[in-house]
Formats: structure tokens, C-alpha cells, sequence
């Protein structure tokens, strides 16, 4: 299967901006799941520096400058990702959870190695009490760490309501775990701080999901997301995505940009604008199967 993406933002200015400094991490990763043929940039005004580069993460990332005054911004990335069928890793026997606590200290494999960062707190993400005792009603002692791990993914997508309007970027998970309502964004730092706070790794994955139309309505250009994910780490298997809103082991449908210790990482698009003021701000996502 074959994808064409376009991920377009646009920002409409009150005031006019002088110049606007930006990061974009727009940039399909290469993954066992898929494996990106190309990607352009396209920024409305044309940027009188452009560069790109990959971050510590090792995710793609485009750094832009516009030194033109301007009341609206334009990003476009167009993108062609090649989608794969690997093994369900899911499907593999894994150790108790406890047994996996206790080697990662000890796992110097280059998985390893990187996956004991993410086993701590984040900007956006803070280990409590609260999230170790909520994990551990899917982290019962000697439970298979994937079987665990399947467990909590579905109470947090049986548990916690979708609801766009309450949450910002910018809403503790503090208050959206007592809440229990909130986006994609939200559900992952939930998850990723349950684990952490029982001492295992695991990191935030950002992408695009595929949607699909009702029956017998024809598909909208446009109305496909970006989305977020989680994605622990088990030594012997590798890391292991999981999508708590879906409730999925993410596939096909799934497309993987980057991933970072939580949404801060890494944000679609950012920067720095002298002048401006208040701005509108339209994001839309077309995922679009051109050959299967």
C-alpha cells in the first residue's frame, strides 16, 4: 500500500509579522511498518533560509526563516510513504513486567541504551502515585509485560472520553487524568506516565492515522488527523506501539513522523514571530491511498 500525504497549516495574522523563525516536523520516519519514498516543503512566503537536519531523536526536522513582512503563513508537506506487513510483535511471549523493570538498567544493547532515557519524567509529563497505582491494575505481579501493557490500553480508551473542547497543549495530565476527557495528545502522556511511574520506558509516537468515511458517504479530502501514540519498550522484542484512543496495536493505518519523550519533542510546527498579534490558526490532513 502506498500513501500520499499532505499536511497543510496555515496561520492568518492580525497584524502584519517582520520575521518569523520555524521548525517543522513534518518529515515521515523509515520504520520496519513503513518506509518514506519522498518529501518536499512548501512555505507561502518562500523562506530566505531553509535547512534541514535531524534531531536528537534522530526525527526529521526542516528549519525556516521568512524575512519578508507577512499576514499569513503557509506550510505545506507533501509526502509518500510505502506501507509494509512486519510481524506482529504483539504476538511474541514477553517476561513478567517486574523482570523487565529489573533488566533495563542492565541492557546495554543500543535499544537498550536509548530506551532508558524515556523511563523518566518529561516537561509534560510528571511521575505521581496516582499513575503507578492506576497501571498496576493492568500490571498485576507476574503478568506478561505485553499482555500488561494491551490491558492498560484498553481501559484508558474504555475509561477516558474523547472530547476535543477540553483540553489545550497546554492542560496538565494531571487535570486531564482527573477529568477523563481529552484528545489523542492527551490520552498518550496519560499512558506514558503509567508506565514511567512503575519504572518502565516508553516514549511519545506522533503521525497520522487513516479515517475512513460512513458507508455509503464519499471520502473528504482533508478530514484525516494527525495523531499520537505510545510506544514501551520490552528487551528481547523492541519497542511495542500501542494506540490508547483506538485501542489498536497500530498498523497500516498508521503513520509514524517521530517520536520524543512527549508531545514538546516533537510539535508539528513552531517558532518564533516579531509582530503578529492574535492569529486563526487551520491545520488539515489528506491521506490518500493511491495504489494497494
Amino acid at each position: 500500500m502506498i500513501y500520499k500525504i499532505v499536511h497543510r497549516t496555515s496561520y492568518k495574522y492580525k497584524r502584519p509579522v517582520s520575521v518569523g523563525s520555524h521548525v517543522a516536523c513534518l518529515k515521515p520516519r523509515t520504520l520496519p511498518r513503513h518506509s518514506l519514498n519522498h518529501c518536499e516543503l512548501q512555505v507561502v512566503p518562500s523562506p530566505a533560509i531553509m535547512t534541514e537536519r535531524k534531531d536528537y531523536f534522530g526525527n526529521h526536522q526542516y528549519f525556516f526563516t521568512i524575512e519578508e513582512p507577512h499576514d499569513e503563513l503557509v506550510v505545506e508537506a507533501r509526502s509518500q510513504v510505502t506501507m509494509h506487513e512486519p510481524p506482529q510483535e504483539t504476538n511474541r511471549s514477553s517476561p513478567p513486567w517486574e523482570g523487565v523493570v529489573e533488566r533495563l538498567p542492565e541492557d546495554y544493547s543500543p535499544e537498550g541504551l536509548d530506551a532508558y532515557q524515556f523511563r523518566f519524567e518529561s516537561p509534560r509529563i510528571r511521575l505521581r502515585p496516582e499513575f503507578a497505582k492506576y497501571a498496576k491494575q493492568s500490571f498485576t505481579p507476574g503478568r506478561p509485560l505485553v499482555e500488561s501493557l494491551l490491558c492498560l490500553t484498553s481501559r484508558i480508551h474504555q475509561d477516558f472520553r474523547f472530547d476535543s473542547k477540553v483540553t489545550t497543549v497546554r492542560t496538565p495530565i494531571e487535570d486531564v487524568f482527573r477529568k477523563k476527557r481529552g484528545v489523542c495528545q492527551d490520552f498518550a502522556h496519560i499512558q506514558i506516565a503509567c508506565l514511567r511511574s512503575i519504572n518502565l520506558a516508553a516514549r511519545y509516537v506522533s503521525g497520522y492515522l487513516r479515517t475512513y468515511p460512513p458507508a455509503g458517504q464519499p471520502r473528504m479530502v482533508g478530514a484525516d488527523a494527525s495523531h499520537a501514540w505510545v510506544s514501551a519498550y520490552c528487551p528481547g522484542i523492541g519497542w511495542i506501539d500501542v494506540d490508547p484512543t483506538n485501542d489498536v496495536v497500530p498498523s497500516t493505518g498508521h503513520v509514524t513522523i517521530a517520536w520524543g519523550r512527549d508531545f514538546g519533542d516533537v510539535s508539528p510546527l513552531h517558532g518564533l514571530i516579531l509582530g503578529g498579534g492574535a492569529h486563526t490558526l487551520k491545520v488539515g490532513v489528506d491521506l490518500e491511498a493511491i495504489e494497494s
